[in-house]
């Protein structure tokens, strides 16, 4: 976890020559929306007990390393105070095969959405609101919930 800006170019650059060799990488960026439920976002909080977090964070990476073959992985998530446009999360997987790359990558974002302990706070032109995951996170997340392999 970083609590300062990071650039994901310069990750998937590093990222990419780390996974030299590999069939194909897969990245993600996620960004601060400059709009939330109608209001525009004046910036985004993000809170998380590191120890618990990082440890989450940990077994996900390596339940992806389980499940699919990988050749490298990387995972960068912000916290602290964003404003509109930054980057708060970059997954990054390489593997011999594309599908293992893509599963892998949407594997760990659904994990990131939905198990994380992350305290968000949007604060809007309408007000502060503190962001739970939505209904639809939690469906996407279920996907994975039997074992798999690739």
């Amino acid at each position: 976890m970083l609590d300062a800006p990071f650039d994901p170019g310069e990750e998937l650059t590093r990222f990419s020559t780390a996974a030299a060799g590999s069939g194909g990488i897969v990245s993600f960026t996620g960004l601060v929306r400059a709009q939330a439920k109608g209001s525009a976002v004046r910036s985004l909080f993000l809170q998380a007990y590191s120890p618990m977090t990082e440890r989450g964070i940990e077994q996900a990476a390596q339940e992806a390393r389980r499940r699919w073959a990988l050749t490298a992985l990387s995972i960068i998530h912000r916290t602290g105070s964003m404003a509109p446009g930054e980057p708060i999360v970059f997954v990054a997987t390489a593997a011999a095969h594309r599908r293992a790359a893509f599963e892998a990558a949407d594997f760990l974002m659904d994990y990131l959405k939905t198990e994380a302990v992350f305290w968000k706070k949007e604060v809007t032109e309408a007000g502060d609101q503190w962001i739970e995951p939505r209904p639809e996170d939690y469906r996407d997340a279920a996907r994975w919930a039997g074992p798999q392999e690739s």
